[in-house]
């Protein structure tokens, strides 16, 4: 058995170790506002409910193990003392992983990833309206574990609101755990899917993604392609040039001249099979 004493190797290496040993671990999708009113977004998997009466909930932020920087949502939380956790569901799994971009500060990740903005009911921090539970939840403290790159950020949040959506319940009225279909963090680049275990999504963290804001609105608007579709397109930094798609034309000449909705569904195939690349060749075919 490999034995290991935390002191003696290093933060990433340490690091690695641990979420790979402690998974999967539930995300907190955190909406915040900075003092201006701009929104931010990104998921956090050091993440737990921790009581019901009062309903308190714990995430954290942590520093960054490479630089010791500190994270645009703990600055926020810290700032306005609010914050709405939304749950991850395997419906927007790939826009989540596409907004844990590390886009700069003013940057409006739900625009990004191609989420809905929904106003909460009592705090100014909007909701993920394609989430299906939502939190509204002021911040009753920040517990710092230490200030070396890596250590821990705990924000406690106590819970005022709940929204439900209805097709996650049962006759009952509790939440159907098989059609929340949530997932969850693991180790590297990946996740569980609570109903059927473990898929991979690549990690854009050395990438900048074009976004889905960047996709033109026929593509977007795509009776066809899904909203996890569409956060795969829109994690690819930059399209295929003119000259490439040419010659993928000259390829694949059963692409050329295709309507919309054949476009999308081939396109779709591509996608299945993570080829990113091609699916925007076809998407890009006059």
């Amino acid at each position: 058995m490999l034995t290991i004493d935390p002191k003696e190797i290093s933060t990433g290496k340490l690091h690695g170790y641990l979420l790979g040993a402690v998974a999967p671990r539930p995300i907190a999708f955190a909406s915040t506002i900075d003092v201006d009113g701009n929104p931010n977004l990104s998921p956090f998997s050091f993440f737990n409910v921790f009581g019901s009466n009062p309903p308190i909930m714990i995430f954290s932020p942590a520093r960054r193990v490479r630089d010791n920087t500190t994270k645009h949502t703990l600055e926020n939380a810290m700032a306005t003392k609010e914050v709405v956790i939304n749950v991850v569901n395997y419906d927007i799994v790939q826009q989540m992983s596409l907004s844990s971009t590390e886009y700069p500060q003013g940057v409006n990740e739900f625009e990004k990833a191609g989420f809905t903005m929904l106003k909460s009911d009592t705090i100014k921090p909007f909701r993920v309206a394609e989430s299906p539970v939502q939190f509204e939840c002021k911040v009753n403290d920040v517990i710092f574990t230490g200030d070396e790159g890596g250590a821990g950020n705990l924000i406690v949040c106590e819970v005022l609101k709940i929204h439900i959506a209805e097709n996650v319940l049962d006759e009952s009225g509790a939440i159907d755990q098989h059609k929340i279909d949530l997932v969850a963090r693991a180790g590297g680049s990946y996740y569980s899917r609570a109903r059927d275990g473990f898929f991979e999504i690549p990690k854009p963290v050395s990438t900048l993604g074009i976004g889905v804001d960047s996709i033109s609105s026929e593509i977007r608007n795509s009776t066809i392609l899904t909203g996890n579709n569409l956060g795969m397109l829109g994690n690819i930094e930059e399209l295929p040039n003119k000259e490439t798609v040419d010659n993928f034309a000259k390829e694949h000449p059963q692409f050329i001249g295709l309507e919309t909705v054949k476009k999308h569904t081939f396109a779709q195939e591509f996608l299945k099979e993570n080829d990113v690349e091609s699916a925007w060749k076809v998407l890009l075919i006059k």
